[in-house]
């Protein structure tokens, strides 16, 4: 089970990484290396910390949803206004796996639950975020317009509940992952914002440069 949910979560990342790709103007092996670096970056990093060798390496089935995600954005890119979008759903799908999985295979390791948690989150951000720092953009992790980390941490902390109540089956880790990738959209749509860095007193100078750029809008 564990492997099924990781290779669709890593399909919707690396389309996610493949649309960045061409959004950004790279070519088809820039987009099948964003994609992958997209798609298999939170495994890698996750698998590390359980000091295990990567699945990705182990399995050479791994490397096929980042093929498969450039060809399909090759063949079939939408109107080039259309990519961001398609960016965010793409992303936000893989989040909702990747955050449940994560968190999944750290309590298989006989994780305690907080860190169980921490590592979901770590392994649904992770691609994203070596995605956008390649693409030499703003990482959604540190977009204050952008509840990304947030919406991991629920579904990671919804998955250890369940397993700790021996719920936990196929269908309540699609379940989560809906809910976490319904929770990420539904932000970004009417704008869910969790505070800044310093509080509400705090007025920057003029001098000192814009926290971020324009907000996006869903």
């Amino acid at each position: 089970m564990l492997i099924v949910f990781d290779l669709v979560g890593i399909f919707f990342f690396a389309v996610a990484g493949s649309l960045m790709a061409a959004r950004r103007g790279f070519d088809i092996l820039g987009s099948l290396f964003l994609g992958g670096v997209t798609g298999l970056g939170g495994g890698v990093v996750r698998d590390l910390i359980l000091n295990e060798s990567p699945a990705t390496f182990a399995h050479p089935i791994y490397f096929a949803p980042p093929v498969l995600a450039a060809l399909l954005v090759y063949g079939f890119t939408p109107a080039i206004q259309k990519l961001h979008r398609l960016v965010l759903v793409f992303d936000a799908a893989g989040l909702g796996l990747f955050c449940v999985t994560g968190t999944m295979k750290a309590l298989q390791h006989n994780f305690n639950p907080v860190t169980a948690v921490l590592l979901g989150v770590i392994s649904g951000v992770g691609g994203g975020l070596l995605r956008d720092v390649i693409s030499n953009v703003t990482p959604d992790l540190f977009n204050p317009r952008d509840i990304y980390a947030i919406a991991a941490m629920f579904g990671g902390t919804l998955t250890a509940v369940f397993w700790s109540l021996e719920l936990f089956n196929p269908v309540v880790v699609v379940a989560i992952a809906a809910l976490t990738f319904a929770i990420r959209l539904a932000s970004l749509k009417f704008g869910w914002r969790i505070p800044l860095a310093a509080g509400h007193w705090y007025r920057a100078s003029p001098s000192a440069p814009p926290h971020d750029g324009p907000q996006r809008h869903f």
